[in-house]
């Protein structure tokens, strides 16, 4: 026989290719037992059923394990996305990312759950965690006020939707903030084309101030500002103006005192244009 003729370096790799084919034949069926073997946990899970998967979630937050439970919550949703738990993990999700310093995914948990549950109790706290989030990211005044601006968006949105609920009183005194916020920002911008001499830029950001955030503490500079800068343009029934609504509403503020006397310079006293639109712009206003 060929294979007793053989010398025993042929023997030996006669066994190792054979070993190897053994091998190469068995791989497959390794592979589907691995295949298997993740079918089975994914059925496992699916068999969970989601009031205890909800259980497991809050066991898991009322431990402080805050990272397992939000997990937890994540499988839920996943395997029941339109489930009654799952409105409610949406929830726990928002309110545990929040928690944990991660507002992207807080804010994504919380507009998810109102883009699939418009209408659900919980859409006013959803649009609070979202106000929240932008709130806890709004930077110093001398950077971009994006995140200031997407706080106040939200915080407007859940008073005008939700006004009577427990979380209207927080967000009109974060709005307020976010709006002080951003019309110091303004503010800094205007003097900024002020002192470059820029009139009519500084007198435009001045006026946003006047128009949008006339309830900040920032208003009596703005029309001091205003002031100043319609002054310097030669526009003195504006100059005017902006002074006397600054003393009937603030009289006795200092920059009244400072925009009088820029007025005596000139031979001028405040005198308001019912026709101004700094007149109109306080009509009916009560600043503070």
């Amino acid at each position: 026989m060929i294979f007793m003729k053989s010398n025993g370096k042929d023997f030996r790799e006669g066994r190792t290719a054979l070993m190897m084919r053994i091998a190469l034949l068995g791989l497959p069926l390794a592979l589907g037992a691995c295949a298997s073997s993740k079918d089975d946990d994914d059925l496992a899970l699916n068999d969970v059923p989601a009031a205890t998967l909800y259980d497991e979630g809050l066991a898991l937050r009322s431990q402080g394990k805050l990272s397992a439970a939000s997990k937890k919550f994540e499988e839920l949703d996943r395997v029941y996305p339109y489930s009654e738990y799952a409105k409610k993990s949406l929830v726990n999700m928002a309110y545990l990312n929040y928690s944990r310093g991660k507002y992207t995914e807080a804010i994504s948990a919380a507009q998810r759950f109102l883009t699939l549950f418009p209408g659900n109790e919980d859409a006013a706290y959803a649009l609070y965690i979202i106000g929240q989030s932008y709130f806890k990211q709004m930077p110093d005044i001398t950077r971009d006020q994006g995140m200031t601006e997407k706080a106040a968006a939200s915080f407007n949105e859940l008073l005008q939707r939700y006004p009577d609920s427990e979380y209207a009183e927080d967000a009109e005194k974060k709005l307020r903030i976010a709006h002080d916020q951003l019309g110091g920002k303004e503010m800094q911008v205007g003097r900024f084309y002020l002192e470059r001499r820029n009139y009519v830029a500084a007198i435009n950001r001045f006026k946003t101030v006047v128009l949008q955030y006339q309830t900040t503490r920032h208003v009596e500079e703005a029309l001091f500002r205003l002031t100043e800068s319609y002054y310097s343009l030669g526009v003195v029934t504006e100059a005017q103006t902006a002074a006397a609504v600054l003393g009937h509403n603030f009289p006795d503020s200092n920059w009244y005192k400072d925009a009088y006397a820029l007025l005596s310079k000139g031979g001028y006293e405040p005198s308001e244009d019912t026709g101004s639109w700094i007149s109109k712009a306080f009509k009916g206003i009560t600043v503070f």
